[in-house]
């Protein structure tokens, strides 16, 4: 009776591991909990077909990465999609706006890279005094001059498809990452820039 018991259990097995072979071949990767295929269900109105390329990521979002972005991780949403990135782009001729928290954090980094160097003039321009904005903070911050180095920023005519750059002193640290920023030059002015 024991070895008909222990057969069965083989035979079950064996089939097991023929099917498993057979998905992993078909499927072309190694199995593991999250590629079992879900079994075919009717499709009901509104709900996309079961063929439908849906990735697991987002039809079933991971409750431990919700919890960690809610916590105040360093992720942010990009801030020039769709009519910011358009509005700048057209009317200032420069796109991939940042601001970074350089080295001990005396110093913030504001960069762009101009698209349209006519438009873009007005950043460049020595006659109007950059400010960095942080209505959290409570402070203005200006670009310092150096004795023998003078503004720290570029003031060349601007050119396409180049990276420029201008530093806001940020003495005393008052300006955080995180923090959301404008940047002001002129008739320019970016709004809710995130301090990376």
């Amino acid at each position: 009776m024991q070895n008909h018991h222990a057969r069965r259990n083989a035979k079950s097995t064996l089939l097991a591991a023929v099917f498993l072979v057979t998905c992993v071949r078909a499927y072309g990767q190694t199995p593991s909990t999250n590629s079992t295929p879900a079994p075919a269900t009717a499709q009901t109105p509104g709900e996309p077909a079961a063929n439908d390329s849906i990735s697991p990521t987002t039809a079933t979002p991971n409750p431990s990465a919700k919890t960690a972005t809610t916590k105040g991780s360093n992720y942010q949403p990009d801030r020039f999609a769709g009519r910011a990135q358009t509005y700048y782009a057209t009317v200032w001729g420069v796109a991939s706006l940042s601001v970074k928290w350089t080295g001990s954090g005396e110093v913030i980094r504001f960069s762009y890279r101009v698209l349209d160097g006519e438009k873009a003039k007005t950043l460049n321009d020595k006659k109007y005094e950059p400010e960095l904005l942080d209505a959290q903070a409570h402070v203005k911050l200006v670009v310092p001059s150096l004795e023998k180095v003078g503004k720290l920023r570029q003031s060349s005519t601007p050119e396409a498809g180049k990276m420029y750059w201008m530093a806001f002193s940020n003495k005393g640290r008052p300006v955080k990452k995180g923090d959301h920023v404008d940047v002001v030059i002129g008739q320019f002015h970016a709004q809710g820039l995130v301090v990376d």
